[in-house]
């Protein structure tokens, strides 16, 4: 999750909320999904909100669609371009200026890795919940030439989920918010959300552990 204040968040939320439809969410998404730094809070929760609001011509089901399909695409570039690069390359270019002016280097690149070999397939399910991993799960498996149909599934549930995480919240500030001061209470609950992505990755960790023990039970 990239900190708002990084880039003139409030300059782009005020021209989003003018301009927002499917194919916005669908860009921006596909663009915070790839490795390239941009806050998707300030795509899917402002999206929501108006599609809360009667008459609109979006709806909060599409914008969640919408937002996965993006980030299923982002996530698609750099799982292809790991795949066709390969590690050597990965990181000299995580090496690079143009990779640091992305906030992408080694070290973080490593913790995907690591993250990655540590949870098997599944990581491109849990790992789009957790803010410093999302954007970078998808090069490990690229380099490990993880099956791209499982690949796809994976990285489709966990998007889904935290789309639908942020356009909860866009959905609720509809209802209870003026319009002027909707980037105010995203920014003010930007860091509540990195929580609630982690206890919905502890709970389906939980299950995950509680499905290996049972079936260790039955054996």
């Amino acid at each position: 999750m990239l900190p708002l204040a990084i880039f003139d968040a409030a300059e782009f939320f005020g021209w989003f909320v003018e301009n927002a439809n499917y194919l916005l969410v669908f860009l921006f998404m596909m663009i915070e999904s790839s490795f390239i730094p941009f806050p998707s809070e300030v795509v899917v929760p402002p999206a929501a909100y108006l599609a809360a609001q009667p008459g609109h011509e979006m709806n909060v089901a599409g914008v969640v669609l919408a937002a996965t399909a993006g980030a299923v695409a982002g996530a698609f570039i750099n799982y292809l371009l790991a795949l066709w690069i390969g590690r050597p390359l990965v990181y000299r270019f995580a090496d690079s200026r143009i990779g640091h002016a992305c906030l992408l280097d080694r070290e973080k690149v490593q913790h995907a890795e690591k993250y990655f070999d540590e949870h098997g397939a599944v990581s491109t399910f849990v790992g789009r919940l957790i803010p410093a991993v999302r954007q970078l799960i998808s090069i490990p498996a690229g380099l490990a030439r993880m099956n791209i149909g499982m690949f796809a599934l994976f990285t489709a549930l966990g998007a889904a989920v935290w789309n639908s995480v942020l356009a909860g919240l866009g959905w609720w500030l509809g209802h209870t918010v003026p319009l002027s001061s909707l980037f105010e209470q995203v920014e003010r609950y930007n860091s509540y959300l990195s929580w609630v992505g982690l206890g919905i990755l502890l709970l389906c960790v939980a299950v995950i552990l509680y499905n290996a023990f049972k079936k260790h039970d039955k054996k």
